[in-house]
């Protein structure tokens, strides 16, 4: 297994961007500005795309593992290698996602905490309502972990 920067082309990866953040026009807000990387393990697996959003926060952008390769550890891989590799130079890596029973949970087994909400963020920012477990995103709930 190997973690490696994507440097150009970054979209050559849609189709995994797209299955954490299903909406190409939000993907582009972050994308190019973005640190991305992906897990290769005989054929890429997952990717992350991280951003400074400046007093020392490291942002979670984006993550999302291949649905055949879901459940293997490769999610908690990309988080173990931000956090080692950031650790030092943010003091909190924060992640943005749906208040879901499928990704709530995962980062909080990754050692993150809630932090705060942004009400209506899924129902203000996308063209069309946002699903996940069958429940509508409506609000972005922030989740923080201590880069210490």
């Amino acid at each position: 297994m190997e973690i490696k920067e994507v440097e150009r082309n970054k979209k050559q990866y849609l189709s995994l961007l797209l299955l954490a953040d299903e909406q190409e026009n939000m993907v582009d807000r972050y994308l190019e500005h973005g640190t991305m990387y992906v897990l290769d393990d005989k054929g890429i697996k997952a990717e992350c795309v991280v951003t400074d959003e400046g007093n020392g926060i490291l942002e979670i952008k984006n993550i999302a593992t291949d649905p055949d390769s879901q459940r293997r550890g490769y999610g908690k891989a990309l988080i173990d290698f931000i956090s080692s590799k950031y650790q030092g130079k943010y003091s909190v890596l924060q992640a943005g996602t749906g208040d879901s029973p499928l990704t709530v949970p995962f980062y909080e087994k990754c050692g993150f905490s809630r932090s705060h909400v942004v009400e209506n963020f899924f129902t203000e920012n996308y063209d069309h309502p946002i699903y996940e477990a069958g429940i509508q995103l409506k609000d972005m709930v922030y989740l923080r972990k201590k880069l210490v």
